[in-house]
């Protein structure tokens, strides 16, 4: 019974779920509840899956016959292709970004001219993106933006850009492309990833917004709006496509703190369902 209970929640949480919040957009007003929520239906849709596989595994008793010993190895199988294969690919994924960062990074070196706090590299289109890491982090300006950005929007800009590397909003990126390579075909890993894409521009937005403004950062968003960017970094620019509804989040000036409540309400409800199927059978044995 646990074992088809964490089944269901696994396929609900990888399937339904991530399709039913994609098409909720009002949950983007309250961008720190809709990131947490994002990253508990993830979280747990792969607790999920592998608890399902183990409580299959280790709900098989000595006097029970072959075929269940054979549908308890099948489980184990299933559990340690998919750890398996998690652990691959995010060994996989965080390889190859942080190297293909460090390159650029020593290309970006070589090349800019540094000023306070950013580089500026020659370009003839506006650009602004950000090279995550450690103690290796940098914020790169082409001179077409510095040029054509006057004094604030450019610094709304940078402050957008600093504070996906204070917040780290690599990593969560990188958790989802892990989720979205892994597990391509069986999970709705594209509406997640989309989705977690547009939110931490978004929460970047917000970090900016707070200290220039919301016009002086919107004008800057238009001005390097489809600009290119290296696919390893974090652009201001963003997508086309998203910048209507970045522009639209700026100018909203509402607290949407039930909003949030709610969506932190509703993450730990996520995270504490698979917990309680695996623990509600030992609980029971007690009694």
């Amino acid at each position: 019974m646990t074992a088809a209970a964490l089944a269901a929640l696994a396929v609900v949480l990888s399937g339904p779920a991530p399709a039913l919040l994609a098409r909720v957009p009002r949950i983007r007003s309250a961008p720190r509840g809709a990131m947490t929520l994002w990253q508990a239906v993830a979280l747990a849709a792969v607790l999920s899956a592998l608890g399902a596989t183990l409580a299959a595994f280790t709900g098989t008793a000595p006097g029970d016959g072959p075929l269940e010993r054979a549908v308890a190895a099948v489980a184990l199988l299933v559990t340690l292709v998919v750890a398996g294969r998690l652990l691959l690919t995010g060994h996989r994924v965080g390889t190859r970004l942080r190297s293909t960062r460090r390159q650029h990074r020593e290309l970006v070196d070589l090349l800019a001219s540094r000023e306070s706090g950013f580089v500026v590299v020659e370009g003839d289109a506006p650009v602004a993106y950000c090279l995550p890491g450690i103690a290796h982090q940098r914020v790169v300006i082409s001179s077409a933006a510095v040029a054509q950005l006057p004094a604030e929007q450019l610094q709304a800009v940078l402050a957008h850009e600093r504070a996906h590397l204070t917040a780290r909003h690599d990593l969560v990126l990188e958790a989802f492309t892990v989720l979205h390579q892994a597990f391509p075909r069986f999970v709705s890993s594209a509406r997640a990833l989309g989705e977690v894409r547009l939110l931490v521009e978004v929460l970047a937005d917000y970090a900016a917004r707070r200290r220039y403004g919301a016009l002086p950062l919107a004008r800057a968003l238009v001005a390097l709006t489809g600009s290119p960017a290296p696919s390893s970094a974090l652009s201001a620019g963003g997508a086309p496509s998203e910048l209507t509804a970045r522009v639209r989040l700026l100018t909203d000036e509402g607290s949407h703190r039930l909003l949030a409540v709610v969506l932190y309400a509703a993450a730990l409800a996520v995270l504490v369902l698979p917990t309680v199927f695996l623990a509600y059978p030992w609980l029971a044995s007690l009694q």
